[in-house]
């Protein structure tokens, strides 16, 4: 057999508005975090944020700069990110966001040696000028083929063979298959919130904002005691600041429908995992597509069974991963009678092959290998 050459040790630069929290932030962490461990050097620009202790922490470095506001005075930090990329040298700068990709992009117009330029689409964002410079790296990651076909459909010009489809990936030690909570957790849990005790939980996850589907939840929980169906829905995520007007708003529809006792809405919480592994049901009702759905993918992996609307990344997942949990988009009738179906017998959830997180951080390293050889 040929000897294949031993891989080439790198230098990365992954660019991003701040790291406090969410998806995109995640990855960062997580691609951070795998190139370390295979020996190559990490480096995160950003504006800051909660998640940087734990990224130098697990060996990346971090450059503080203000690169992720939507201004043109923005444009006032190109000179210091060239100044900061001519110092680094690195092999490839990977932008996952817009302002943060426009800025590198002028910023290496200067450079004498200027490093491959990968960018990530995260999400269905406006299609525009402004967010065509997201289609302009030499590679493309696209978190789904939902994402690919969307930039394909709104980008004329671009090159198929540089999109890359490299979706999210979970850790599935962080969530086993199988997985049971404690007893002492879950006399906390329930002695927190008795109101979810005592019959099948629901679980939607999401921050408070409408377009997660937070109403039609609690449709659906109404809907259910009028078949004698009794359940409780927990919505989790929904209490954020800024946001107290909206979740009275689901109090008081709550309230109207007869189910205010069987509803509590918590903030985020970090026992996501015994959450969802006591929940009969999770769901997944955003009115938008999105362009992933890592919460699919987070309780399949635990073996709980998904409900979802079967557009953008949510429905491409159920396709895929779990068919009985597809609902039409809206259609409210179709959800009663799908949740009602899934609570008397939910089809077997084999364990999960796909969509891991050691499968998303082989996929790009093995990109930044092939782009930095050419």
């Amino acid at each position: 057999m040929p000897n294949t050459p031993p891989e080439r040790k790198l230098t990365v630069i992954q660019l991003i508005p701040a790291l406090h929290a969410g998806g995109a932030e995640r990855s960062v962490l997580e691609v951070g975090r795998a190139l370390v461990a295979a020996g190559h050097r990490s480096v995160v620009i950003s504006g800051g944020g909660r998640l940087v202790p734990q990224l130098e922490q697990e060996g990346s470095e971090h450059v503080t700069l203000p690169i992720g506001r939507k201004s043109v005075f923005s444009l006032l930090q190109v000179p210091a990110l060239r100044r900061i990329l001519t110092a680094l040298a690195p092999d490839i700068v990977h932008a996952r966001s817009r302002v943060p990709a426009w800025l590198a992009w002028w910023a290496m117009r200067g450079m004498a040696k200027r490093p491959h330029f990968i960018t990530t689409v995260h999400g269905l964002n406006s299609p525009g000028r402004y967010s065509a410079i997201l289609t302009r790296g030499e590679r493309v990651i696209v978190v789904s083929q939902t994402l690919r076909d969307y930039v394909m459909r709104h980008y004329a010009g671009l090159d198929p063979s540089s999109i890359a489809v490299i979706p999210r990936g979970i850790d599935t030690d962080a969530f086993p298959y199988g997985y049971r909570p404690e007893e002492a957790w879950r006399e906390h849990f329930f002695g927190e919130y008795p109101e979810l005790a005592g019959a099948p939980l629901l679980t939607l996850p999401g921050r408070g904002t409408r377009l997660k589907g937070h109403a039609d939840a609690i449709e659906l929980l109404a809907e259910l005691a009028t078949r004698g169906i009794d359940a409780r829905l927990l919505l989790l995520g929904v209490i954020e600041p800024g946001r107290e007007a909206y979740v009275r708003e689901l109090q008081a529809l709550a309230e109207r429908r007869g189910v205010a006792n069987k509803v509590v809405m918590s903030g985020m919480r970090a026992d996501i995992r015994d959450i969802y592994a006591s929940s009969a049901l999770i769901l997944q009702l955003s009115n938008k597509p999105e362009s992933f759905g890592r919460t699919v993918v987070e309780a399949l992996s635990l073996c709980r069974p998904v409900v979802g609307y079967a557009h953008g990344g949510v429905g491409e997942l159920l396709a895929e991963l779990y068919p009985a949990g597809r609902v039409p988009v809206g259609d409210r009738e179709r959800l009663v009678e799908r949740v009602a179906e899934l609570l008397r017998l939910a089809p077997a959830i084999a364990p999960l092959k796909s969509y891991r997180l050691d499968d998303m951080q082989a996929a790009t390293l093995a990109l930044y290998q092939e782009v930095a050889a050419d």
